[in-house]
């Protein structure tokens, strides 16, 4: 028996087919435009988005910062959620690279408050920066899935202040798959859009941004900055375009077995799951009433053959993947409650 890993779903492994279509992959130089199958993958994201263009990306980060730098002159403000990944989790890069300023907004999980959005909205005052652009992330960090209603009142506002939108979709596929909706009624209310092509769907590397061809264009200037500008890159998009075509369906076997982790974990005395906080393949509970020490329940899962996280600021997340099975749950269950008993005794 191998290991479960539910740390993230950014551990996935790629599958046989996506080995197979690496190693097939015709190739070209990326950067004068002629590799094939990067060329592939960006009209098939353009087109499954329905925007005019799209560009290949390290990572979602990379996309999501190269979206500020095209967006954005510098000085200008950024509005996002205060607890977004763009806020917490890249390292300051929209200072660092872009010069531009973040100014948060409380995020009830990635939904915005509307009075608080048009409150921060910064009028003409030469004292004043100019808010360049609002970004949103589906599904949230949380796990959360805001609802389109909050999208399109968001939008509509952006849209009257002539203010660009962007999508921090590193989970796209996730978040439509549990609004069960074509991933174009989300990306419709964004000029552009960064999401993952590893993650749930098992590409080894790589995110794709999408937006308009005069977008496009002028990030691809800035992907050369930022050294994105890679070559043959074909063997990575080879993967991808499995990952599109063939793993998206995959993702909601992934969202019930979050569901029944949830499920099977709030029988546990002490543990805590909000069963409906549970959108996509991430289960977030509080073990603090069990009494026991959540480094110390690392220890023991992976005695066990099981990679967990440790808890932030009170709070275990375990996250399901396409390597994950209902199996899996199962064992992960009994493995819990046979920590909790053996940690207790100790």
């Amino acid at each position: 028996m191998g290991f479960i890993d539910l740390r993230s779903d950014t551990v996935t492994q790629p599958t046989d087919k996506m080995r197979e279509a690496m190693f097939n992959a015709q190739v070209g130089d990326d950067v004068y435009g002629d590799d094939p199958t990067i060329n592939e993958l960006e009209a098939y994201a353009a087109e499954l988005t329905g925007k005019e263009a799209a560009m290949f990306v390290p990572s979602g980060t990379f996309g999501n910062q190269v979206c500020i730098m095209t967006h954005c002159r510098r000085g200008d403000e950024v509005l996002l959620g205060e607890n977004c990944h763009i806020m917490i989790h890249e390292v300051g890069a929209a200072a660092a690279l872009s010069g531009v300023q973040l100014r948060t907004l409380k995020d009830k999980d990635g939904e915005f408050i509307i009075s608080e959005l048009q409150e921060k909205l910064r009028g003409e005052d030469i004292h004043f920066p100019d808010t360049g652009l609002i970004c949103m992330e589906s599904a949230h960090s949380t796990g959360k899935v805001p609802s389109l209603l909050n999208i399109k009142a968001v939008h509509d506002i952006a849209k009257e202040h002539n203010i660009p939108m962007h999508l921090d979709g590193a989970r796209l596929f996730n978040a439509a798959e549990y609004l069960n909706v074509d991933v174009k009624e989300i990306s419709k209310y964004f000029d552009t859009i960064t999401f993952c092509l590893s993650k749930g769907l098992c590409a080894p590397v790589g995110s794709i941004v999408v937006g308009s061809k005069d977008f496009i264009v002028r990030a691809k200037k800035n992907r050369k900055r930022m050294g994105g500008g890679l070559r043959q890159a074909g063997f990575l998009a080879a993967a991808g375009l499995v990952a599109l075509k063939e793993m998206r369906g995959h993702l909601k076997e992934d969202h019930k077995n979050a569901k029944l982790l949830g499920e099977l974990l709030s029988q546990i005395p002490g543990v805590k799951v909000n069963l409906e906080d549970i959108h996509i393949n991430m289960v977030f509970f509080d073990m603090k009433e069990t009494g026991v020490n959540s480094d110390d329940i690392v220890r023991f899962f992976y005695d066990k053959l099981v990679k967990i996280s440790s808890d932030e600021n009170g709070i275990m997340r375990f996250v399901t993947n396409y390597w994950v099975t209902e199996k899996d749950i199962y064992y992960v269950f009994e493995t819990f409650k046979e920590a909790v008993k053996a940690l207790k005794e100790e």
